[in-house]
């Protein structure tokens, strides 16, 4: 088949949310000027450069209690911080609780019951004893098309790896399992990998 997305697909599932997969999910952690702090999983999420290391999200839509957009944007808007948490198969359960949507003044570390450590380069919650935390100071947001649509990218000013991560000096993913978004209501995690040899290392 095909179609433009100004015609539509006439399926009962809209297909592109699950052509782009899998995808990494960002659980994006911030604290507000109010002090306030917020936990919420993105699945438009992924790191962007090495040189210095950067990330980005995509927040698309909004909440009645902010201005255009989510928690995560407006509190990032406020401060310049924001910290990427990555998810492994053991936290999925309150990974997804978290994506509830709560009024603007929940935290939902303390909601859900996700234990909260501080950033190190940062005044941002983290989550404590997630496999790797990534302290992010704000580069820039960007407006892309679309109503409520932003794309938020960050530069990684510290990293926390968990100690059982690690082996034979190499962040192992196996041992932690990451959750990844398929789309729809379809997720994935990473139980085996397999190693190619690129030919430009040849």
């Amino acid at each position: 088949m095909f179609y433009t997305p100004q015609s539509g697909h006439g399926l009962p599932h809209n297909p592109f949310n699950a052509m782009v997969s899998p995808r990494p999910i960002g659980w994006i952690s911030t604290r507000g000027a109010d002090r306030h702090d917020n936990l919420a999983p993105y699945s438009f999420f992924n790191a962007v450069a090495y040189v210095p290391p950067q990330v980005m999200f995509a927040s698309t839509s909004a909440k009645p209690d902010r201005d255009g957009t989510k928690d995560s944007v407006a509190q990032i808007r406020e401060t310049g911080v924001f910290c990427v948490n990555v998810v492994e198969y053991a936290a999925r359960e309150v990974m997804n609780a978290s994506s509830r949507t709560f009024p603007r003044d929940i935290d939902e570390f303390a909601a859900v019951g996700i234990p909260k450590a501080e950033c190190e380069t940062i005044d941002c919650p983290r989550v404590d004893g997630a496999p790797a935390n990534l302290e992010c100071r704000l580069t820039q947001i960007v407006q892309l098309p679309g109503k409520a649509n932003f794309l938020v990218l960050g530069e990684v000013t510290g990293f926390h790896i968990r100690d059982d991560c690690l082996k034979d000096g190499r962040f192992d993913v196996t041992l932690y399992q990451p959750v990844s978004r398929l789309g729809y209501r379809d997720f994935a995690r990473v139980t085996e990998v397999f190693e190619m040899i690129r030919p430009d290392d040849l």
